[in-house]
């Protein structure tokens, strides 16, 4: 039965005791506003940092918006694609800034083995397929990354891709083994059971209504509670907070769509034989994974539009069918959408000012790696006065003038989307 409301990670989500409203005044060194991945992770980066007075605030539930909603894959790299990111910042800026990305996909390996966060994680690598015959953009990435990132991505030829992807919509592909999935709700979940239990204090139900200056410290206030902190860190992604204007400007709310099947049993073998996730080369991709109940995840597209279950089922199973024809027939159980937060730059906003106010925010669909470096940047600056957060300075908190940039937005998808569509066309 299709669930109207629930996504299939919240009906699979670790059961835990809800944390409670914030309630009465509080004294805390550091305020996080947001618990889903920025949040969280810097959270716990301050608290493995021996700062024990730290208070993180969720509007809903943990991992609320994009963080328990999207496609649960690990990876490095961020929106903005590398050629771009070397283009605009030369090579040794550019794969320092890489770099993050990767060391954060070792650090969430170690933190799943650490705290021993029950999430359902598969380290098999992904798979990029190429949509398109023409192999010159799996050489062009394959040999910019070993070239400049010091990322060695393996060549998939046609039969052997289509030995693991049984679609002859694909052609050659690559696999990058530094990769993984997972549950991304049930990590959020462990990442807030692992702060709490280094004296993190969480309070779900809490959203706040009002930040300002008082003096030296912030007050932030909440329907039942108020928390005064010396210093504060705004990580709402995609929800916004509605507390500071520009910090909210520099974001575009994007919605896409994830919906997972019923369980297919022996049938998944007619279309996978790879615990590796995946995902193709076209800029309006889909990305897809088994699952470990025999299901299959199913995400893709773009839109300033936040549709309702029945939507997305038809929409991504039109997708899923160009892809798997042989699956006509087969039930969806979960759909739903989410909001990811997107700049005009394309890259992560992680900042300061010298009145102790941080963000982090923007990950534009590649969240894991990026929000676990942001983490670690913020966490570091805070408790460390480590600087390497202005590796980001040039990503600034630029205006996306909504609601004019939604338009924008859209029509540029659109037109690559158009892109996508002629050179399909051209190569049959």
């Amino acid at each position: 039965m299709t669930q109207a409301a629930a996504s299939y990670y919240r009906a699979t989500a670790t059961p835990y005791e809800p944390y409670a409203a914030l309630k009465g005044t509080k004294r805390a060194s550091v305020a996080i506003i947001g618990g889903g991945y920025a949040g969280l992770n810097t959270a716990l980066g301050l608290a493995e940092r021996g700062m024990r007075d730290v208070v993180l605030l969720e509007h809903e539930q943990i991992g609320f918006g994009a963080s328990g909603r999207n496609g649960g894959f690990v990876f490095g790299g961020y929106s903005l694609g590398e050629q771009s990111l070397l283009d605009q910042l030369g090579e040794s800026r550019a794969r320092a800034l890489f770099k993050l990305t990767t060391e954060a996909v070792q650090l969430i390996r170690r933190r799943i083995a650490d705290y021993a966060i029950a999430c359902d994680c598969v380290d098999q690598g992904v798979i990029w397929a190429n949509w398109f015959r023409d192999p010159a953009v799996l050489h062009r990435r394959q040999q910019l990354l070993a070239e400049h990132y010091d990322s060695s991505w393996q060549w998939l030829p046609q039969g052997q891709l289509r030995e693991s992807v049984c679609s002859e919509r694909y052609h050659d592909g690559l696999y990058e083994r530094d990769a993984l999935h997972l549950h991304p709700l049930n990590y959020a979940i462990g990442l807030a059971v692992a702060a709490t239990g280094q004296g993190v204090r969480i309070h779900e139900n809490s959203g706040v209504m009002s930040l300002v200056r008082e003096g030296a410290q912030w007050c932030l206030r909440a329907a039942q509670g108020v928390v005064m902190a010396d210093q504060v860190v705004l990580a709402c992604g995609g929800y916004l907070a509605g507390l500071q204007p520009a910090i909210d400007r520099a974001i575009l709310p994007i919605a896409t769509y994830v919906m997972v099947t019923e369980p297919l049993g022996a049938r998944m073998g007619e279309c996978l034989h790879t615990r590796a996730a995946v995902y193709d080369t076209r800029f309006a991709f889909d990305y897809y994974r088994a699952l470990p109940d025999t299901r299959l995840l199913w995400g893709g597209r773009i839109s300033i539009r936040n549709r309702s279950p029945q939507a997305v089922k038809r929409l991504l199973m039109q997708d899923l069918l160009r892809v798997f024809p042989q699956l006509k027939g087969v039930q969806v159980d979960y759909a739903w959408s989410g909001l990811m937060s997107y700049a005009r730059h394309q890259m992560p906003q992680i900042g300061g000012n010298d009145n102790g106010l941080w963000w982090a925010q923007a990950f534009g669909g590649h969240g894991l790696a990026p929000t676990c470096a942001a983490g670690e940047l913020l966490a570091s600056a805070i408790a460390e006065g480590d600087d390497r957060w202005m590796q980001f300075a040039d990503y600034g908190l630029r205006s996306t003038y909504r609601p004019f940039g939604y338009l924008g937005a859209q029509a540029s998808y659109w037109w690559q989307q158009g892109r996508d569509w002629l050179q399909t066309r051209r190569e049959k």
